[in-house]
């Protein structure tokens, strides 16, 4: 009965987020207390803290919690990953994402768009380019494969940008030198001469 229970007001949850959090986090709770380790009600209860509180450490201990409780609940990954990014907890991310590849029944080119995002993030502009690519490789829908495109797009005109501002600092630092050996051997004369 309790399970039944409990089912309940997950799908309730469920059916009330993100329109109606008051419902939803009500419901979770009622969830919560019949399976202290429901792993989708831990997922949605870390989603309400993230997203809608912006309370980051709450919703990392509240995903720690649901994968925990089954590391085979798919969906889980991609949020996970994207608060780790956010938060710029990028060894931590990588460890997730590395390990999410191993998961059975995982969606590889959405872990593949979060590698991608993860390395944007990291300002590897080369690596994102590749892990993207393999995103777009590996989808099995032109939405998904439309939005990778957007992402792709993003990463090669801020790679652009880095490029640019990479050549500026090379131009400074040639004019610099220039500049110290132009006094440097003008200095040397002087003290010849002197």
């Amino acid at each position: 009965m309790g399970n039944i229970l409990q089912n309940i007001h997950l799908f309730r949850a469920i059916q009330a987020y993100p329109w109606e959090l008051e419902k939803a986090v009500e419901a979770l709770h009622y969830a919560l207390s019949y399976d202290p380790e429901n792993a989708k009600a831990l997922h949605l209860m870390a989603k309400v803290y993230a997203e809608q509180l912006g309370d980051y450490e709450t919703a990392k201990t509240y995903y720690e919690s649901a994968l925990a409780s089954r590391l085979d609940l798919t969906d889980i990954y991609p949020d996970y990953i994207r608060l780790l990014t956010n938060n710029e907890d990028f060894e931590e991310a990588q460890k997730v994402i590395d390990f999410a590849k191993t998961v059975k029944g995982i969606d590889k080119a959405g872990i593949a768009l979060a590698q991608g995002q993860l390395f944007e993030s990291m300002t590897q502009f080369e690596d994102a380019e590749r892990a993207l690519k393999e995103a777009k490789q590996l989808a099995l829908n032109d939405d998904f494969i439309c939005f990778v495109d957007g992402v792709l797009s993003r990463v090669k005109k801020k790679r652009k940008v880095q490029a640019n501002a990479n050549r500026v600092l090379e131009n400074q630092a040639k004019k610099e030198a220039e500049t110290e050996t132009k006094n440097s051997w003008f200095q040397n004369r002087l003290n010849n001469l002197l």
